[in-house]
Parts: structure tokens; C-alpha cells; sequence
């Protein structure tokens, strides 16, 4: 994707040629606003009417007449665009003021990737921060852009100053002949709609007659003159910001459930000579179905290439690993072949082609693993070997993350010969997309170059856009979002280790707000390598409580499979289950699990079919934190506002957890109302979509979780509200 340059932002000044400069005669004060506006946008409004002809300066100032500052969303001033995918209501802000009382208006206008032009209305944010926000549902792929606007608002100055002088008896006829010059100058817009200009005149007439003191106040009162100055504001002085710009890439970017499974293990059978007979795609396919019935997006395979033989891992990453062993499917590369290759144990092309089919057949994608690291045994350590590190004592180094030693891998070094790095990787990853692969999972990417990644993301999007990268980094929080900006659509994140409710209310607060202009957190509830010590030691309740909160705080979750059947033993002193997947077979009786009723896959189907029915599930800056009288319940709501609903009906949803999977906890907790658009002091019914139950809420309610039968609430808000 292409750069945009770095700079310090400056603003277009624009000056009506004809309209005269008002100002106040009295001292303004903005009115108190609500702190969260959600300003008209999925109905796009046309562009701003102006009073009269504008005319742009040549030379900006550095600030501008009004000026902006602090827009948003952007990322680095504008060095990289915004994310957003498709549906996704983003936020669009700015810091917006003028010198003395006269007040301004702001707006964000944009343009969509065919060209069509939309207005979003800012509203003052919290009240003397002098911020201004609003909200769109981008519904276009592609590069949108936008500019804030801010105008002085002609007609809100002569309003405030109108209602308080005339009350008071102070300069009445000369409120009523400002505002009739007003109304009469917007109603000669030709511009404006038929009705509107009828009204304005209308009203002008009133406010110049002196016969009738009640009918000229009353005009000041009227809402439909209110909503057209709202809608098509009458600006005096306007600036405009820099252009900023805003990539919408494709839903399931953004909004997406991932299972994750070994191919192998899949009918993977034990011989009786203690030799396994490996699953295959064929055999893979087969479980599929159970996969869709929970409801999941996108199957994400580990490496599917030849195994390396040279330092294979044995059980349990022991070093003496047997004849029988598969080693570790990220030691990439065999005799074989390479990473355009696949291991012959699991098929051929045509079988991976046809698995791939099969999942799409059933509403889902495959996301392959590219790891770009090579066993001793690939083919690249004799072609090329000046791709790798060699030692000063003749060897190649392999890979370490003390105290981890991975003998069985060598890490590339990108500093050799990188053009031909370059030309090989953007090879392979070209020739598994034309075997329909449209997702990858890649692996530790912040162990690569930066510069690198932004290249080869750039160069696979700018003829592919629908091509997903997530980033498999669990590193330092620079690298993480460094990844995510110059390219990378999702993250995995550090959701894992965050299990207090004060640990996730500041998780859950940052990538909702912080870093929601750039980076998608793909909240994974384990992996093949994460076994925490929640899950170790919390018993099924733990397992729920992750999947719930993963399931319903992001747009973006995954599960490793094991997950659904409890598998909770570690290797001792580790974070990895016991008998870990990477290093053997592992085939699971899903069905026995779940006929035992020691399954939580019915439970994971039901938060998948939740997030499907309730679009506030699949946005990602909505979620408000609200509060409990206990340190271990957590309350969250993700609403979604009519306007921006693409069912047109508001869409509201609280998480009550109970975070302890040890206890029963009873307390009081305490919701923000207004958040999720409900007056305070309003009752209100929900509904709890794992067990039915309805009850009676309003702004403090009771509430007892018992983390062995039901740790968590998961509450639809009823009521149809605008």
C-alpha cells in the first residue's frame, strides 16, 4: 500500500466572499453535551450548503483561521491510512476553536472509493475539551478519505445569543433583524431544498413583523428550523484539514471466528507396532462440518509442507526424537521440497485444493501458516545458502528464544540478499493463493524486518485487497503496532495473559480506543504453545469465561482445538499442554466428549450464532466499561445505535463475567445507561442468550454468578429504541 508522507497537518481556510462577519454581543458559553454523540452517518448526508461563494487561500497557515487539530482517525499524521473493514462504524474527531465567544461547527466530509461524497456531524465532546466527535458505517472497500471541516456557525451564534438577550429584554429588535437577515440570506440558497427555503422565508418574515411578539420568539423554538441548521449549517468563516485516508478492507478482516487444527491429527490412527498411520485432507475434510456447526469463519492449518529430519523434535520438544515421530511442522522443508510443497503424508495438491473447497462449501476459509524459517534439510540451506546466518565456526545458527532452543529450525537472515528473499516469498505466497488460500497466519513475524513485511503485504494487496495477514507476535507493545500500521489487517495480543478484571478492563479499554485506528486484536483463547495458568488450574469454568469474553469484546477471536474438550495439562514448568500437538499426533473424540457432556462446543456455538445475530458484537470501538461493587466482576455493553445498525434497529448487548472461575459471587453492578442510549433512571428489559432468562434492569441490579454453572451474563437489551 503506498505512503503518505509525514507532516505536521495544516488547514485550508476558507472565507465566504459575500457573507458579512457576525460576532457576538454578548459572551458565548458552550451548552453541556452527552460525552458519547453518535452523529447521523450510515444514511449519508449531503455536503454542507453555504451561504454564499468560497474561495481557498493559496498559502495555508500552519494552523488555519479556526483551527483543527488532533484529527482523527489517523495513524502516524497520516503516514499510513486508517483500517477499517467493511460495516465497521468508525469514529472521526478532532480538537476544533475559535478565538472568543462565536461558536463553530465541525464536520467530517468524505469521500467514499467510487467517488461519492458523504457528510458525518460532529458534536461537542466533553464539555470545555473543545473536541468534537461523530461516527460513520463504512460500507465501501477500498480508500476512503476525508477532511474536518470547521465552519463558523453562523446561525448557532445568533440562536444562543437570540434566546438570552430577548428573554432578558435586551437588544430585541436587534436579535430579530440579525436573525431575519439570516434566514433570508440561507433562503436564498438555491441549493436548498423547496420546503426548506419556504420555511426559512417564512420565518424571516416573522421575525422582521412586530406585530405578534409570540409568533417572532417561537421561531427560535421551532425543531425543523433547528434540525435544517444541524443538516445544512449556515457557515460564515470555514478551514478545512488535511486530506486523511482510510482503508476498508473486506468483513472478515475485521470480523471473523478462527479454529485452528492439525490436519495430521485428524484420523490420525496408532499402529499395533507403535507406528502412526498420519490423517490427511481427506480425512481433515471430515471434520469440517463440526467446525461449521460452531459457527466458525475461517480453519487455520499449521505448516502443511515436508518435515526436516535433521534435529527433529521428539515428544515434548526432547531432542531424541524416533523413527515414529513427525516432528514439528514449522521445521519447513525435506528432500521433499520446500514451502511450495506439501508434506506427502497429507496428499497431494488437488486433496489440499479439495479441502479447501470443502470448507468453503460450508461458509468457511482456510488461513495457511507462513513461516519463513527453514529445517537444516530444506532446499534454500544448499541453493541459497547465504539466505542464513553462518557462525564462526562454519555452522548455520538456528533458532533461540532463550531459554528455548530450536535446533531443528535456522531463521533466515533478511539481510542477505534480500531482493531475492523478496522475489522468493512473494512466489510462495502468490502460488498458495492460486490454490485459494486468501488468509495467512504468520508466523512471528516481529522476528523479521518491519520494512519487510510492509513491502510484501503492500505488493500482495495492491493487486489482491481481499489477501488477510494476522501477525502471530507476542512481543513488545512498538513491534505489535509498528506490524499492524504498515500492514498487517489482524494481531494476536496479549488477551491471553489478561485474566484479572482490572488487567482486562485497561485491555479491553486500549484496543477499543488507543489503537482501534490500526490495529485488529484477534483475541485467541489458547494456542498450541499458551496453556496459562487460568486455564491450567480454573477448571471448566475458566474455558467459559475465556470464550465468552473473547467471543463477545472483539470482532476477532480464535480457538486451538483441545479448547473445546478442557485440555488443561501442562508440561510441567511450562505454558505448553503436556504432549503437545507440534511434536506428535493428537486425534480427539469430539463425539465422546461431547455425549459425556464434557464438551464446551455447544457453548462456543452459541456465542458464534450470538455475534452473527447482534451487529454491536462485530464492531470493535464500541465497548463501554461500566462497573461492580466487586473486584471480580467485570460489566461491559457494545451498543450500536438505529442509524448505524444495518437492521435499522438499535442493537445493545452487556457482558456480566464473573472473571474468579473459583467462585460464586454476588453484587451490585452499575451501568452507564446513556452509553447504550437508555435515559437515566429508565427501566429496561434483557434477556440472557445462553440461558433465556429475562428480567428487569435499570441502572443498578443484583447479580449472582456462580462460576461452576453460570459465570457469566451475556444480555440483549430488548427494547426496539431509535
Amino acid at each position: 500500500m503506498a505512503k503518505k508522507k509525514a507532516g505536521t497537518p495544516a488547514a485550508r481556510d476558507v472565507q465566504s466572499a459575500t457573507t458579512p462577519k457576525r460576532s457576538a454581543s454578548a459572551a458565548v458559553t458552550p451548552q453541556p453535551q452527552r460525552t458519547e454523540p453518535e452523529a447521523a452517518a450510515a444514511a449519508p448526508t449531503p455536503e454542507p450548503a453555504t451561504t454564499s461563494g468560497t474561495s481557498t487561500s493559496s498559502a495555508p497557515a500552519t494552523v488555519g483561521r479556526l483551527p483543527i487539530l488532533g484529527v482523527k482517525p489517523e495513524v502516524e499524521a497520516g503516514r499510513w491510512p486508517a483500517k477499517a473493514f467493511a460495516g465497521e462504524v468508525v469514529s472521526f474527531g478532532a480538537t476544533a476553536f475559535r478565538e472568543g465567544h462565536d461558536l463553530i461547527g465541525v464536520r467530517a466530509l468524505l469521500t467514499s472509493p467510487t467517488g461519492a461524497r458523504s457528510t458525518v456531524i460532529l458534536d461537542p465532546g466533553a464539555p470545555g475539551t473543545d473536541t468534537w466527535v461523530g461516527s460513520a458505517r463504512l460500507d465501501d472497500e477500498g480508500t476512503w478519505t476525508f477532511r474536518i471541516l470547521s465552519f463558523a456557525d453562523e446561525f448557532a451564534t445568533w440562536h444562543h445569543n437570540a434566546e438570552i438577550k430577548i428573554d432578558a429584554g435586551i437588544d430585541v429588535e436587534l436579535m430579530y433583524t440579525i436573525g431575519e437577515q439570516l434566514l433570508t440570506e440561507a433562503a436564498s440558497d438555491e441549493g436548498r431544498p423547496e420546503d426548506e427555503r419556504r420555511l426559512l422565508s417564512d420565518h424571516a418574515a416573522t421575525l422582521a413583523s412586530s406585530t405578534d411578539p409570540e409568533a417572532r420568539r417561537a421561531v427560535l423554538d421551532d425543531p425543523d428550523l433547528a434540525e435544517i441548521a444541524r443538516q445544512r449549517p449556515f457557515m460564515g468563516l470555514r478551514s478545512e484539514s488535511d486530506e486523511r485516508s482510510i482503508v476498508v478492507e473486506r468483513t472478515r478482516a475485521g470480523f471473523a471466528s478462527w479454529y485452528e487444527f492439525f490436519p495430521r491429527s485428524e484420523g490420525a490412527k496408532k499402529n499395533a507396532d507403535g507406528s502412526w498411520s498420519s490423517g490427511n485432507f481427506r480425512t481433515a475434510a471430515e471434520r469440517l462440518p463440526a467446525v461449521a456447526a460452531m459457527g466458525f469463519d475461517v480453519v487455520y492449518l499449521p505448516p502443511i509442507h515436508p518435515i526436516g529430519r535433521a534435529f527433529r523434535k521428539g515428544p515434548n520438544n526432547t531432542l531424541d526424537a524416533g523413527p515414529n515421530d513427525p516432528g514439528s511442522p514449522w521445521a519447513i522443508g525435506s528432500a521433499e521440497g520446500g514451502h511450495d510443497a506439501i508434506h506427502p503424508d497429507l496428499g497431494t495438491v488437488a486433496d489440499f485444493e479439495a479441502f479447501v473447497a470443502a470448507a468453503s462449501a460450508l461458509g468457511m476459509e482456510v488461513a495457511l501458516d507462513l513461516a519463513l524459517q527453514a529445517s537444516p534439510d530444506h532446499p534454500w540451506v544448499t541453493e541459497h545458502p547465504e539466505w542464513f546466518t553462518t557462525l564462526p565456526d562454519g555452522t548455520i545458527a538456528y533458532a533461540e528464544n532463550p531459554p528455548k532452543k530450536y535446533q531443528d529450525i535456522y531463521p533466515i537472515n533478511f539481510d542477505n540478499d534480500p531482493e531475492g528473499i523478496r522475489a522468493e516469498v512473494l512466489r510462495i505466497v502468490r502460488y498458495w493463493m492460486s490454490l485459494g488460500v486468501r488468509t495467512f497466519r504468520v508466523d512471528n513475524p516481529h522476528t523479521k524486518p518491519v520494512e519487510f513485511w510492509e513491502w510484501l503485504i503492500g505488493e500482495v494487496n495492491a493487486s489482491d485487497p481481499d489477501v488477510v495477514f494476522l501477525a502471530e507476535a507476542f512481543t513488545r507493545p512498538a513491534m505489535m503496532r509498528a506490524l499492524a500500521k504498515v500492514g498487517f489487517q489482524q494481531g494476536y495480543s496479549y488477551f491471553t495473559w489478561r485474566n484479572t478484571r482490572e488487567e482486562l478492563e485497561e485491555f479491553f479499554g486500549s484496543i477499543s480506543t488507543e489503537t482501534a485506528d490500526y490495529y485488529r486484536p484477534n483475541l485467541f483463547v489458547n494456542t498450541p504453545d499458551i496453556l496459562t495458568e487460568y486455564l491450567q488450574f480454573g477448571g471448566p469454568a475458566a474455558f467459559t469465561i475465556r470464550a465468552a469474553l473473547a467471543a463477545t469484546a472483539g470482532p476477532l477471536w480464535g480457538v486451538y482445538s483441545g479448547f473445546e474438550l478442557f485440555e488443561n495439562v501442562a508440561r510441567p514448568g511450562s505454558e505448553e499442554n503436556i504432549d503437545n500437538e507440534k511434536y506428535e499426533y493428537k486425534p480427539r473424540d469430539y463425539a465422546a466428549a461431547e455425549a459425556a457432556g464434557s464438551s464446551l462446543g455447544l457453548f462456543i456455538g452459541t456465542l458464534n450464532r450470538v455475534r452473527r445475530e447482534h451487529p454491536a458484537l462485530g464492531q470493535l470501538r464500541n465497548l463501554r466499561l461500566h462497573s461492580s461493587d466487586d473486584d471480580s466482576i467485570l460489566v461491559y455493553s457494545k451498543h450500536l445505535s438505529a442509524e448505524l445498525s444495518p437492521t435499522g434497529t438499535a442493537d445493545t448487548v452487556i457482558v456480566v463475567a464473573n472473571v474468579d472461575p473459583h467462585s460464586v459471587r454476588e453484587t451490585t453492578v452499575h451501568l452507564d445507561s446513556t452509553a447504550f442510549g437508555i435515559p437515566s433512571g429508565t427501566p429496561f428489559r434483557v434477556r440472557d442468550v445462553i440461558t433465556d432468562t429475562v428480567w428487569e434492569w435499570g441502572e443498578h441490579n443484583y447479580v449472582r454468578l456462580d462460576a461452576f454453572t453460570t459465570p457469566v451474563h451475556i444480555l440483549e437489551i430488548l427494547e426496539d429504541r431509535p
